[in-house]
């Protein structure tokens, strides 16, 4: 296991270090594709074995590990400092001299009282992790290759050719988030965090212009004030509980253990870009499309609703707890209203986003088993149902041009597979009987038990989020003219991940309780001793539904074949050859326009932007008071009413 845990983390660093010399296409093709495959087969088979719990760390307990690490380390602040220079942004170095100081001081000062920590740790919630950043990064990196081709060839040529550093970041990228999942050692877990925040940077930047450097800019400076945050909650654990070890603790009770819970939960919150630090995932969208994928969907968000659903078991109950909870509470009415406003695509799946996280937040400040159950349902199909779309916009945008949801009239003529899979991406978003929904759902259940003051959130997001998802879905199906549709929609490697999360949102869904039985029950009994499951009739009703859902995108296979666009009245005279022109009472010629409502009347991205952050940040700055002013009560272990409750002894753990 060690062994196999070692080759996913140094795996990709490696592959992406020799990937940063590989210049002719097809030889960068078949190293991904291996790579990829490798990475696959590591993740399944990690899944397929037992998990052991803490496990050591082999290369990385290591002596010389000890100073590669720091090596590493001092090598990036290096960098980083020199960006701040170089761009006169001193927030950027204050930022970095801060964090490097407090882990120079913590590595030299204190490394002979520097306890030993195990590096590793697999539980079911880290395979779950492994599995969608192994499958669904391996399939992004996939994507990638076909599209990075035409993005350099065929729509940005006055972008300068630097495939090599983007796939060898792409690959490091992943190397650090399975890092992360796996690290046990918190010195360990903060250097693959901060590796993922320079990594970011570099992506985000890529095409090197004045906006992609300014975004980029931005997301270095809130993930470095995460990372301020995560080396002072390594340095008050080391002072106050001798602790270095992540699950350790989780399972210290000790009420000083709160405060470097609250100081975990402040990084992942930048990290996952919740209020007041959406703007910088708001900013990657600058990015080529696979950036915005990996960033959004399977890694870079990921690490912080990872990290804060990690320590819900030390905040649940606390001031710190209820502060998170209302930032993810607040992030998710501010995300969905505000995804209302926009017509750009991934500008609304970027809200969309920091939306959905918002809810696994707070899910982890609320901290019951049933909170993180669903917290942990919710990071499973947005990965993958998320990922999806921000492929299938991108080769929208590649091929219309555009990437604005009005442009995407009639699409389903136009490109009637990608059509469909959109399609399929947006019904696992919000419609029953897929998992979204059926997370939420249980999170309001979680919310109601908890702080029903909380559900007034969820209510009027959820409304926002309904309204923004139809009338995109709907503006997919408008069909006012016959439309040519594209000979080639997409390239093999972007068939492969397209077809491959179609397939896998669907039987997510379909196989969602043999999911929650084999891998989220037992983490949630492991850290709880009680969980939550769908009773049996519940199941049976979801399959059923979800066999008829699986019905609808069949009947739009060959939709262009069958349908017969004819002209319809139009209050005047029609125009000869056209079904949407007609001559109007002013003998004027006047065509048939449809838009989406925006609401902008009513709501202002601007105004939302602007008052979320204010209030996000007043919340945040009391949760990190309230940790040093109390103490941590013990936790109590409930009965949730409404859902089946199952205790360790009856649950069967494989």
């Amino acid at each position: 296991m060690a062994t196999l845990i070692c080759a996913l983390v140094l795996g990709p660093f490696i592959a992406g270090l020799g990937l940063c010399f590989v210049k002719p296409d097809r030889l960068r093709d078949v190293v991904v594709t291996v790579v990829t495959l490798a990475v696959w087969c590591g993740s399944v088979t990690l899944a397929i074995q037992p998990t052991p719990g803490a496990l050591a760390g082999g290369l990385f307990e290591r002596t010389g590990s000890q100073w590669a690490m720091l090596l590493t380390e001092a090598a990036m602040a290096l960098y980083v400092i020199w960006v701040g220079i170089r761009s006169w942004k001193l927030l950027v170095v204050a930022l970095m001299l801060a964090q490097t100081g407090i882990m120079a001081w913590l590595g030299f000062v204190s490394s002979s009282h520097l306890p030993e920590a195990q590096a590793f740790f697999v539980d079911k919630f880290t395979v779950i992790m492994a599995l969608i950043n192994g499958l669904i990064g391996g399939g992004i990196c996939l994507y990638a290759l076909g599209y990075m081709r035409g993005y350099h060839e065929d729509t940005h040529l006055e972008v300068t050719d630097r495939r090599p550093l983007f796939f060898a970041l792409l690959f490091v990228f992943m190397g650090a988030m399975f890092g992360i999942i796996f690290a046990n050692s918190l010195l360990w877990l903060f250097l693959f965090w901060e590796i993922t925040t320079l990594c970011s940077f570099l992506l985000i930047g890529y095409t090197r212009t004045a906006e992609a450097q300014r975004n980029a800019l931005r997301a270095l400076t809130m993930n470095l004030a995460g990372g301020v945050a995560f080396a002072a909650a390594i340095a008050w654990a080391h002072q106050k509980t001798g602790v270095l070890e992540l699950q350790a603790l989780i399972a210290s009770k000790q009420g000083l253990a709160l405060v470097p819970a609250a100081l975990l939960c402040f990084a992942g919150i930048t990290k996952s870009a919740q209020l007041p630090f959406s703007a910088w995932l708001l900013g990657a969208m600058v990015a080529p499309t696979p950036v915005s994928a990996l960033l959004h969907s399977s890694t870079m968000v990921k690490a912080g609703v990872y990290l804060v659903l990690r320590t819900a078991p030390i905040i649940a109950g606390t001031t710190v707890g209820f502060m998170v909870a209302l930032v993810g509470a607040l992030t998710f009415l501010v995300g969905s209203l505000a995804a209302i406003t926009t017509s750009d695509a991934k500008k609304v799946l970027a809200y969309s986003t920091v939306s959905n996280l918002g809810l696994v937040v707070l899910c982890g400040g609320i901290g019951t088993h049933q909170a993180v159950w669903a917290g942990v349902l919710l990071i499973v199909f947005h990965a993958i149902a998320k990922c999806l779309l921000f492929l299938c916009v991108g080769v929208v945008e590649h091929r219309l041009g555009s990437r604005d949801i009005e442009a995407m009239s009639g699409l389903i003529l136009n490109m009637p597979r990608v059509a469909v899979m959109m399609q399929i991406g947006m019904a696992g978003m919000f419609l029953a009987p897929f998992g979204m929904l059926i997370s939420k759902w249980a999170v309001l259940k979680a919310v109601v038990d908890a702080n029903p003051a909380l559900s007034v959130f969820l209510v009027f997001g959820s409304a926002a989020t309904l309204f923004f998802w139809v009338k995109w879905m709907g503006k997919l199906l408008e069909v006012f003219r016959p439309r040519e549709k594209f000979e080639a929609e997409y390239g093999a490697g972007e068939a492969v991940a397209l077809y491959g999360l179609s397939g896998a949102t669907s039987l997510t869904c379909l196989f969602f309780p043999w999911i929650s039985t084999q891998f989220i029950e037992p983490y949630v009994v492991g850290v709880y001793g009680v969980s939550v499951s769908m009773a049996p009739g519940n199941v049976v009703i979801m399959i059923i539904m979800m066999v008829m859902v699986m019905l609808f995108p069949l009947s739009f296979i060959n939709y262009g074949r069958w349908v017969k666009v004819i002209d319809a009245y139009l209050g005047g005279a029609n125009l000869q050859h056209s079904s949407v022109r007609f001559r109007g009472s002013a003998d004027k010629p006047q065509e048939v326009v449809t838009h989406n409502y925006y609401l902008w009347e009513f709501v202002s991205e601007t105004w939302l932007s602007r008052w979320g952050t204010v209030c996000a940040a007043v919340l945040l700055a009391i949760m990190v008071l309230s940790s040093m002013l109390t103490k941590a009560p013990a936790r109590k272990q409930t009965q949730p009413s409404g859902l089946s409750g199952k205790t360790a002894a009856a649950l069967t753990v494989r």
